[in-house]
């Protein structure tokens, strides 16, 4: 039986920026039905359960575009490094001490809060534990990208199996959990892997027709090395060698680019994940998002990891972005409060490759979230738009659906036990402190 909810303010993110002030959706085990305003039919109410919204807020989940929720356990390492540093001197000596358990709470943690907050699909850039993970995220019903990333710093023998072992992964999952889980290959940036080895990972995703994530530009000792290096900016470097169309790509940070290189990723079609906190965090620079969007480039955000960050709730990163664009530029305009909700959600389904997310219509698949309006900061409610990208907290989100099924409701979860959970996470603060000793 269908199931319909009703006394709702509906937030569809269509082009028309369409709210519904008092509605109804009604979709079944998987897709939206219908989206209407006013009262559902007798004839409706009698075709599926009901559930009174009681004037909540419902719109499209959110969608993280880049992170690594392996990396959940590290919240707080190394506050005060570079990128580089911050790599070399904390974070890969601590992933080296990893194991299952790690893994597996670390993972849960960031499961837990990402749905409290309001994600209902996100990008895991990892090498550790997928097939794992894979199983989890099945149990749990969230939606998610998966890749095994890839470092290419090592002998052509080793960087082979690497390969072999992504693309293993990523074809054997591709699809599953009820179309839940998709799947890229990811080199990790073009510092960690030398162009011949790049070009032969994406040879392998247009092979099996899989899109490819990868930093790009982070910092700007980055940019400066690869062309002391090899003579050219690396996006430049990726069309010379023409890596660029024919490829579904998905660029993480995209900090220290240029008008030229814009307009090279608007005409190949890439996308770009932007992940404002992480790069202010690491002081990485300022990504030149309101150019992107000049450019028709459909800009989405990710939070990167939580030891990057020190959170998962898109909410404040949404409104971060918008609000860090327009102090840069010193125009109140330049980045429009609609253009933030659009980064959050529709450009989160294009980034990711995964149509029918992202926007409430019937036909799309039954992700959204709900928020209760009952916030002194909410008030007055008739500026929901604006409310939601400069008022809204993850704390605001009540309940939480993914392909019709209730992850979280009336803020009590129904696939995970948060108590369990968190038990267990702090149950580790040995563990914790031997992975940054």
């Amino acid at each position: 039986m269908d199931t319909l909810i009703y006394n709702a303010t509906i937030i569809t993110m269509d082009d028309e920026e369409t709210v519904i002030d008092r509605g109804y959706i009604r979709f079944n085990k998987e897709r939206i039905v219908t989206i209407a305003e006013g009262e559902p039919t007798q004839k409706e109410k009698e075709e599926t359960t009901q559930m009174n919204a009681n004037g909540k807020w419902l719109m499209p989940g959110l969608v993280n575009t880049h992170g690594h929720p392996g990396m959940t356990l590290l919240r707080g390492i190394s506050d005060d490094q570079p990128l580089q540093e911050w790599l070399e001197q904390s974070i890969w000596p601590a992933e080296r001490k990893f194991d299952e358990k790690t893994l597996h709470v670390a993972r849960d943690v960031s499961m837990i809060e990402m749905i409290a907050s309001g994600t209902t699909a996100f990008v895991d850039m990892y090498h550790l534990g997928l097939p794992s993970f894979a199983n989890r995220i099945e149990e749990v019903g969230i939606r998610a990208t998966l890749m095994r990333s890839v470092i290419g710093l090592c002998s052509k023998e080793e960087q082979d199996e690497k390969l072999a072992e992504s693309l293993s992964f990523a074809t054997a999952f591709h699809g599953q959990a009820n179309g839940r889980i998709t799947t890229m290959l990811a080199p990790h940036a073009p510092y960690t892997c030398p162009p011949d080895y790049i070009e032969r990972i994406v040879e392998a995703a247009r092979d099996a027709n899989l899109p490819v994530h990868m930093h790009l530009a982070e910092t700007r000792k980055e940019i400066h090395d690869f062309m002391d290096q090899h003579g050219m900016h690396p996006l430049e470097l990726l069309e010379e060698r023409d890596l660029l169309a024919g490829t579904k790509w998905l660029f993480a940070h995209c900090v220290h680019m240029y008008e030229q290189h814009f307009e090279l990723i608007q005409q190949r079609g890439a996308m770009v994940s932007h992940n404002p906190m992480s790069n202010m965090k690491l002081g990485s620079g300022i990504a030149p998002v309101a150019s992107m969007l000049k450019h028709d480039i459909p800009v989405s955000i990710g939070t990167d990891s939580v030891a990057a960050n020190n959170h998962l709730d898109l909410f404040e990163e949404m409104r971060f972005a918008v609000l860090l664009q327009r102090g840069v530029n010193e125009q109140a305009d330049i980045v429009k409060t609609y253009d933030g909700l659009k980064m959050a959600t529709i450009n989160g389904s294009k980034a990711t490759y995964v149509n029918q997310v992202g926007a409430l219509q019937p036909g799309n698949e039954a992700d959204f979230i709900m928020l209760s309006p009952n916030q002194a900061h909410f008030l007055p409610e008739q500026r929901v738009l604006s409310h939601l990208v400069f008022s809204a907290k993850g704390t605001d989100v009540t309940d939480v659906f993914v392909q019709g099924k209730p992850l979280y409701r009336n803020k009590e979860f129904v696939t995970m036990d948060k108590e369990k959970i968190m038990a267990e996470a702090r149950s580790m603060s040995a563990v914790n402190k031997k992975l940054i000793d």
